[in-house]
């Protein structure tokens, strides 16, 4: 299967997304077909053996909608609103019955024309939307200004001008809601410095190959992924984590393309690239997210889909009713009116919009959001299950009570160290600075050799006794130079320092926390009681921890499960809301419908408050949309409200919705 997304143009509510979703899904070899009316795009899953590109925006030209090369919609739709409006002022003060129609004609066939070739497309496919209304109303209104005395052309110019100004100013909201994405993929530069025969030179950045050793200056960018060859420096990764303090990097690291390298000069081998690499992943991500749909946008959809022929209905009735009570030119004031201010772009929007802006805000925070479905399960999580390693621990041993041990034996401990290749000679790595000699490995006991001229013996009370030294501490790692015991030291993986304060965040929120693991129960309990944590299950493996959380499932829990994104895989599939804690390299975990990609447990909290937030946006969207429609339609129907006040406040309710989702940009998570 192949995927292609590709711009699609005159879409203005959600009947518009879901009749070219419903056209492409019918297309021979269609697998999957998403159409997200924000992003203006259509998203498709297709087996290039039955179908291609060309015929998918075939498809969608069939349904009276454009579908081609990215254009400008928004300085088009502002261009076309602009004009628009001059030309409902100049009607005001026109008494000429032909300047009029002139002025109106213009209006109708070039700033509005793309109203009513969509209405005529939906009309063709037997379907209706927001289109088909304006064009009824004010088609009638020029119709009847044809052949009577009396004439409406005025009403007519001023509508559309209202209605093409909220198409331009809903344009611009949109462009607002896709900056993170814009933001995301500006990072990465074009070119590449690479060393190529002893010598560097300047390529373009889909010129590297992997495996080719990448020069970075300090204030440059990283062009892709890899691992640093030499060199140290502080990388700013706050665009991909948000994580606003830069990390220190050294041989070994793994750095991210598109990132901003700090003072040092570093060299490191280049390994994914193009689409594979954590950016284009993370965009990916993003769009997928943003062109999801919310559990509540099926309720929309719902109403959208018999709206319109509803509305129409009433205005037919509403004109009948006027014609037999009053006069023709009232009751067609009238059932326009209605028409003008049922249009339901703003139920169209009022899901959508909060779920880009919402999975946008998410993105600047370090927090992959997979979508509305996603989102609207975070907000219900009501019990936090954490893998205690890499989680709730920093997921790397490391030396502790070092204060045992005086400067000398521990940097000669550390330098001896430093030729083991065992998971513990790691912790001591920041110590040493001599190279050993002699260096003997003794397995499960520990490590003997010279350094500076010193017999070194680091190990346990085992190996301390082969070489008769005599140990009466606890220490796990026990160090004696020239034969003579010098203390020790122990291990740890210690505790996030921010884990006790995620643990009280979302206890706060209402949740509770569960410590999940495959270690010992006292080194569990042990982790549990530093950051607050009261119920722990340990020593399970990773079947044993899905069914913990089926358990919990069972209980009637909607849970979250924190782990590393690959060995917790299955019970990150199981539980409702699945977080993959990691950097980069954990960003494409499928398991997970969260991703936190600075590893900081306190996002999981922030991802809980960010998600509420939407929900509460999107409801309120979904409320005003509705009672915008409740109070507007009967106000038409009785003949109280003007046409041209009609279109003003259809536009205000469209921008309204758009408005309330942009808060999302702005509210508060820590």
């Amino acid at each position: 299967m192949t995927t292609v997304t590709f711009p699609v143009s005159g879409m203005t509510c959600a009947a518009c997304s879901s009749r070219i979703q419903r056209a492409l899904e019918r297309e021979q070899g269609v697998e999957n077909a998403h159409v997200n009316l924000l992003l203006e795009n259509a998203t498709v899953e297709y087996d290039p053996a039955s179908t291609s590109p060309a015929r998918l925006l075939a498809a969608v030209r069939r349904t009276g909608y454009g579908a081609d090369l990215p254009v400008d919609d928004q300085a088009v739709a502002t261009r076309k609103a602009a004009v628009s409006l001059v030309l409902a002022a100049a009607s005001m003060f026109v008494h000429s019955r032909w300047a009029l129609l002139a002025m109106a004609l213009v209006t109708i066939l070039w700033a509005g024309r793309e109203i009513y070739v969509r209405a005529w497309a939906a009309a063709r496919h037997g379907s209706t939307d927001m289109n088909t209304l304006i064009a009824i109303g004010t088609g009638a209104a020029f119709c009847y200004s044809l052949f009577r005395p009396d004439v409406y052309y005025e009403a007519v110019i001023v509508i559309l001008a209202f209605v093409l100004t909220g198409n331009a100013i809903e344009a611009r909201a949109k462009a607002r809601t896709t900056s993170a994405l814009r933001a995301l993929a500006s990072l990465a530069p074009r070119t590449a410095r690479v060393v190529r025969d002893d010598a560097e030179v300047d390529i373009p950045i889909e010129n590297v190959r992997s495996g080719e050793t990448i020069v970075v200056r300090p204030g440059e960018r990283l062009p892709v992924d890899g691992a640093i060859i030499s060199g140290r420096t502080a990388i700013d990764e706050s665009m991909m984590t948000g994580e606003s303090v830069p990390q220190a990097k050294a041989a070994g690291d793994r750095v991210i393309g598109g990132t901003l390298n700090g003072a040092g000069t570093i060299r490191y081998e280049a390994s994914t690239l193009g689409a594979d690499s954590v950016l284009a992943r993370i965009i990916t991500l993003v769009r997928s997210a943003q062109s999801s749909r919310a559990p509540m946008q099926r309720l929309a959809d719902r109403v959208s889909g018999i709206f319109v022929p509803t509305v129409i209905g009433l205005a037919i009735l509403t004109f009948i009713v006027w014609a037999f009570i009053g006069t023709i030119p009232h009751a067609l004031t009238a059932a326009v009116a209605v028409l003008i201010i049922a249009c339901p772009c703003a139920m169209g929007l009022a899901v959508p919009a909060a779920v880009m802006v919402s999975t946008g805000r998410g993105a600047e925070m370090g927090l992959l959001i997979k979508g509305g479905e996603a989102l609207q399960r975070v907000a219900d999580v009501d019990t936090v299950v954490f893998d205690k390693t890499g989680t709730i621990t920093a997921g790397h041993i490391t030396l502790a009570n070092v204060g045992n041990l005086d400067s000398a034996s521990l940097s000669l401990a550390a330098s001896l160290e430093s030729a083991s290749e065992h998971p513990l000679a790691g912790a001591f790595a920041e110590y040493g600075t001599s190279t050993p000699s002699d260096f003997m490995s003794h397995p499960g006991q520990g490590v003997t050799g010279v350094v500076d001229g010193h017999t070194v013996v680091v190990g346990n009370t085992k190996l301390m006794a082969e070489h008769g030294i005599s140990t009466v501490d606890d220490a796990v790692i026990h160090v004696a130079v020239d034969g003579v015991l010098k203390g020790g030291v122990s291990v740890a993986d210690p505790v996030k320092p921010t884990a006790e304060k995620a643990v009280g965040e979302l206890r706060e929120l209402g949740a509770e926390v569960v410590l999940l693991t495959g270690d010992t129960n006292a080194t569990a309990q042990l982790v549990a009681k530093q950051v607050g944590i009261d119920r722990v299950v340990a020593g399970v493996l990773p079947d044993g921890k899905l069914k913990t959380i089926e358990a919990l499932k069972a209980e009637g829990r909607v849970v979250a499960m924190v782990g590393d994104g690959v060995n917790d895989a299955p019970a990150l599939a199981r539980a409702d809301v699945g977080i993959a804690m990691g950097t980069g390299t954990d960003v494409a975990a499928d398991a997970a419908d969260v991703v936190i990609m600075r590893g900081d447990p306190r996002a999981v909290p922030q991802a809980i408050r960010l998600a509420r937030a939407t929900m509460r946006v999107m409801k309120q969207n979904l409320f005003w949309a509705f009672i915008y429609n409740a109070i507007g339609i009967p106000i038409a129907a009785s003949g109280l409200l003007n046409p041209m006040l009609a279109s003003a406040a259809m536009a205000a309710s469209s921008i309204s919705v758009v408005s309330n989702s942009l808060r999302l940009r702005r509210v508060r998570v820590d």
